[in-house]
């Protein structure tokens, strides 16, 4: 399912290369590598078709993202690609899955708002994208996380393999964090690597939660909208330190059980 992107070596990429080499910039790969090793870990991967992009630190016209053909589960700091929006890897052996080019580069050269972007089949979420109705019901305290922040594309397109597609998915996001794509996917946007990652793992618990309650054939009682909408504004008032004290989390298993995710 996965798709080759026609790309070249850019030119730049010597010119380039001295300053894409700080530590800084290899701090990102780590833990954008972390991210998609304990990913795959958790399920949340669909063999080698889903992707994660962070932008450069310092470079807010590139962006790092996972190459085309490796698993989550073999992702390393160094395997990781740095692309600019026109196609080119900047740095790194390999290319972009195609549709992760298209999505993610259009996303953040059209919404510089966000610093990474998380594009999932995780089976919860996505199965809550298959359904009528709005994906989320507001019922569940770790669902109230994202209460004023989803976005839901209703027009499913077929794959993203032209920048019109890309475009179409970053207008429907607008200014909101989560997108969930019918009859495909999610996608998960933040200012950062670390609450990608937060807001990536609690949606698809959120959605667990609420299919098991969906399965019970009861009716779900919806939280109040004021009181939804005050838990979730108190959810924010912590989310930036909480995020970076998960994503710490998984860097410390992963140094104990995998640590060639740092190579």
């Amino acid at each position: 399912m996965a798709h080759e992107l026609n790309v070249s070596k850019a030119n730049a990429a010597v010119r380039r290369n001295v300053s894409l080499e700080t530590d800084e910039i290899w701090q990102a790969r780590v833990d954008l590598a972390a991210c998609l090793r304990m990913a795959a870990r958790l399920g949340l991967e669909e063999g080698i078709c889903n992707h994660f992009s962070a932008v450069v630190p310092g470079h807010p016209d590139l962006f790092i993202v996972n190459r085309l053909g490796w698993a989550f589960q073999e992702a390393t700091a160094s395997s990781l690609l740095i692309c600019d929006f026109e196609g080119n890897v900047v740095a790194g052996d390999g290319v972009p899955e195609a549709t992760a080019f298209y999505i993610h580069a259009r996303l953040q050269k059209m919404a510089p708002r966000v610093g990474a972007a998380f594009h999932t089949h995780m089976p919860n979420a996505t199965a809550l994208s298959m359904v009528e109705g709005e994906p989320l019901v507001w019922a569940g305290q770790t669902a109230l996380k994202f209460y004023g922040r989803v976005a839901v594309d209703e027009n499913y397109n077929g794959l993203a393999l032209d920048e019109s597609e890309g475009d179409r998915i970053a207008a429907v996001l607008g200014d909101k964090d989560i997108l969930f794509m019918k009859n495909h996917g999610v996608m998960v946007c933040a200012p950062n690597i670390a609450e990608a990652w937060d807001d990536l793992y609690y949606l698809e618990r959120a959605a667990e939660v609420q299919l098991k309650a969906m399965g019970s054939g009861r009716k779900l009682l919806p939280v109040l909208p004021h009181v939804a909408a005050e838990a979730a504004r108190q959810m924010r008032e912590g989310d930036p330190e909480s995020a970076r004290m998960h994503l710490a989390s998984i860097r410390r298993v992963l140094d104990r059980e995998a640590p060639d995710y740092r190579d």
